[in-house]
């Protein structure tokens, strides 16, 4: 949590309020979509709010539900779209995704740090191991979850060798004696692990404003403790307040076992919000977005993420703890495996309220429905209960929601003393409140 007691916010840059038929609304933008001028656009006002970052996920496949009806097919690659924003803006943090498991780590280093050099600082790193994608990248299988977070590991700790192998301070410029580095600054890694081999340094120096904020979305058991390790940030998989609560509990917990100071990791949540100037109006939004949700298509998604086949029961059953299927059965989602697990085993959930989970419609993001009030109090409500250190933006239903957003709700989360009304620094560090004391360290790694 910031030491001011203040929420970190980030905007997320995919058009979330063109899910489902969204994109089919006249006010939609979609054929904007394509420009690079659209993102900049967006990245503005989200500098005008004084946000924290913008945030951008990232699919290296394409699924056959990502076709057809859907307009969010894929995209630029993130950090070229953030190249781009980086000269457009001043102040906000550009957080990108790269995976671990289908690129060399030198290359994924030297392009992060080339990122945080054009942005003067703002860079973010978006850890993701991935789920799928394995068939474009060679003829080897989608490793197992073990084998891709120890990949993840070694492949972070490779990264971070590689920005303190070239140091900003070897960095002279002395015009003087001729000198315009420090040769006896630069060192070469020499790394030799179970995946790679990486002799470095790597041929940028560091950035003077330090390391790149790391952030991981891990929520399965062995995700928390990868992320409780190295980040700085998690993009919470947070359905609901309950959920919420032992999260973050429980993270701040694995940090603290593996000996970092708790406050240095903040949870941050999607939040998937549909704002109008009615609760009617946003309810109609709400189910707007997941009309094209038919229930044999939610039926599949359920199986497809537990492997649990509700088909056979009447939408009014109840779902138990000893209808869930062996937990090492292989699913899409061990995230949204354990979550649903959950849910179904402490609340005996019935069919339909199943297949109405954030975790079966889309990504498990904690969903608000309603007007400015009822989101802001949402938003106090999980705060004030210590499930969230902020959160990440998702406007649902409509650039209306978007408009709402950052004309209302922005505004009196400042008037709340929740947000800040003007940026305190211009880096991405700053705006997250992390000290260097509290950063996990590189130095210990090399």
């Amino acid at each position: 949590m910031n030491a001011n007691g203040q929420l970190c916010i980030g905007l997320s840059l995919s058009a979330t309020w063109m899910k489902g038929h969204g994109w089919r609304r006249p006010d939609s933008g979609v054929e904007r979509m394509g420009s690079i001028d659209y993102y900049i656009d967006l990245a503005k006002l989200a500098e005008k709010a004084k946000l924290d970052f913008l945030f951008r996920a990232d699919y290296l496949y394409v699924s056959p539900q990502m076709l057809g009806d859907s307009a969010n097919f894929g995209s630029p690659d993130p950090t070229m779209i953030f190249a781009a924003i980086a000269r457009e803006t001043e102040h906000i943090g550009l957080v990108t995704t790269v995976s671990t498991t289908f690129n060399p780590p030198y290359v994924v280093a030297r392009q992060l740090q080339s990122l945080h050099w054009l942005s003067n600082g703002r860079a973010g790193w978006n850890i993701v191991t991935s789920i799928e994608g394995a068939e474009n990248f060679g003829d080897a299988p989608m490793p197992s979850p073990e084998e891709r977070y120890a990949r993840a590991r070694e492949f972070t700790d490779v990264v971070r060798k590689l920005w303190a192998s070239f140091p900003h301070e070897a960095i002279r410029i002395d015009r003087e004696s001729g000198q315009f580095t420090d040769p006896q600054q630069v060192s070469a890694i020499d790394h030799s692990g179970e995946f790679y081999s990486v002799k470095g340094p790597l041929s940028l120096p560091a950035h003077s404003s330090g390391s790149i904020p790391l952030f991981q979305a891990g929520a399965s058991d062995i995700g928390r403790n990868f992320a409780a390790s190295v980040a700085d940030a998690i993009f919470a998989a947070m359905p609901d307040l309950e959920s919420g609560v032992e999260l973050r509990h429980d993270l701040r917990r694995r940090a603290e076992e593996q000996g970092r100071d708790p406050d240095a990791i903040r949870i941050l949540p999607g939040l998937y919000f549909f704002l109008a100037d009615s609760r009617e109006e946003a309810q109609a939004l709400f189910a707007e977005a997941n009309a094209h949700f038919s229930t044999e298509r939610r039926l599949a998604s359920l199986k497809s993420v537990l492997g649990l086949d509700l088909s056979g029961l009447a939408l009014n059953e109840r779902v138990t703890a000893d209808m869930l299927p062996d937990p090492e059965q292989k699913v899409r989602s061990r995230t949204h495996a354990e979550l649903l697990r959950r849910f179904i085993a402490n609340h005996q959930p019935t069919v339909a309220e199943v297949l109405s989970r954030p975790e079966v419609l889309g990504s498990a993001h904690w969903v608000s429905v309603g007007t400015v009030d009822d989101v802001l109090e949402d938003i106090v409500q999980k705060y004030d209960a210590g499930a969230i250190d902020g959160f990440i933006a998702l406007p649902g239903g409509s650039e209306k929601s978007m408009e709402l957003f950052f004309e209302q709700l922005v505004p009196k989360l400042v008037e709340r003393g929740l947000f800040r009304s003007e940026y305190a620094g211009s880096t991405l560090k700053e705006h997250l409140g992390i000290r260097p004391e509290l950063q996990s360290g590189i130095q210990s790694s090399i």
